[in-house]
């Protein structure tokens, strides 16, 4: 669990985080360099799932090795699909992070939400239900795992 109180926004107590797959962790269907290392890093403190369209056909492979639980969606109303998902899982308790507009509901959801602004860009639509904007995936997990970094954009 990560366990945080943000003066001003209020405490956190996230115990998962749901996760995009293309444009958040990977590129074109490539994982970014980056993100292994990460989630291993991650995993003893939040349950970590992978919610995606999976674009390319890539992300089982990809994320093979790392301790995630991948759920692939069909193509109808994905946006409504990892908001659900993020709800049985108990929304007050997730972090989401994501770029496309099929990934603003389940920001809006989210206890804590953050957009990264990649090659892919990001949504008008989902920047608008964001907490938090990143430059790049690298910078959103080093939230989660330097949590005074949250203390300090969220404050006030």
């Amino acid at each position: 669990m990560i366990d945080v109180t943000i003066p001003g926004f209020g405490a956190l107590q996230l115990r998962a985080a749901v996760l995009d797959f293309n444009g958040t962790l990977a590129q074109d269907g490539v994982l970014a360099a980056e993100v292994p290392a990460s989630l291993r890093a991650l995993a003893p403190k939040l349950a970590l799932h992978v919610v995606t369209a999976d674009t390319f056909g890539t992300a089982a492979a990809a994320l093979r090795d790392l301790p995630v639980t991948l759920t692939v969606l069909p193509d109808a109303d994905q946006a409504t699909a990892k908001a659900e998902y993020v709800r049985r899982l108990g929304a007050d308790t997730v972090v989401c992070i994501g770029n496309g507009r099929n990934d603003r509901l389940m920001l809006r959801e989210a206890a804590l939400a953050i957009v990264v602004v990649q090659a892919e860009g990001a949504a008008r639509e989902t920047i608008e239900a964001a907490h938090l904007v990143c430059p790049d995936i690298a910078a959103a997990l080093g939230l989660l795992l330097e949590p005074k970094r949250l203390v300090a954009s969220l404050r006030g």
